[in-house]
């Protein structure tokens, strides 16, 4: 076998180790997205819950900064793990192109109501800025199944695409 020969078997192996590493932290992503998504969801129905008793506003205002964390570390794990790829058009899969342009609307919309609710209440302290919490909650619910509609038709798509390579090409 030729030195040139053996270069060419090792540029080979270099580039399907590559592309298996990428897949791996592809799938460990989604994965990761959907731990997280989860936990937002707990996080929700445990904060919804306190609205029917009778709860200090200590406890209330607890709650709320952690929900308010796991909405944020979830939709930037999102948006910076999955959808930046998409948004700065550097996904060469035109399957996953075609799902993205259909969904990505929806997820940036939601993306916006996560935003300004995270604004809203970020750094609340007094009981009194509280009044809104519970109708704004709802919203939030609203933008979740939204969200986890379009989310999971695209990681649907990166998944397929990530099981089976030769339908990318």
């Amino acid at each position: 076998m030729s030195e040139s020969q053996i270069d060419k078997i090792a540029e080979i192996a270099e580039k399907i180790s590559a592309e298996e590493n990428r897949r791996t932290r592809q799938t460990h992503t989604i994965n990761n997205l959907l731990r997280e998504r989860q936990q937002v969801l707990v996080s929700m129905c445990e904060l919804a819950e306190l609205e029917s008793g009778d709860v200090p506003p200590d406890t209330v205002i607890h709650n709320l900064r952690g929900f308010n964390q796991q909405l944020v570390d979830y939709t930037a794990l999102g948006h910076f793990e999955i959808y930046e790829r998409i948004i700065d058009g550097k996904e060469r899969r035109g399957n996953i192109k075609v799902v993205a342009d259909r969904v990505y609307p929806s997820i940036s919309d939601t993306t916006q109501v996560f935003v300004e609710f995270n604004d809203k209440y970020d750094g609340v302290d007094e009981p009194e800025s509280l009044g809104d919490l519970y109708s704004d909650l709802s919203s939030i619910g609203e933008a979740m199944a939204d969200r986890i509609e379009s989310e999971d038709m695209l990681l649907r798509e990166i998944s397929d695409s990530l099981e089976s390579p030769s339908k990318n090409l």
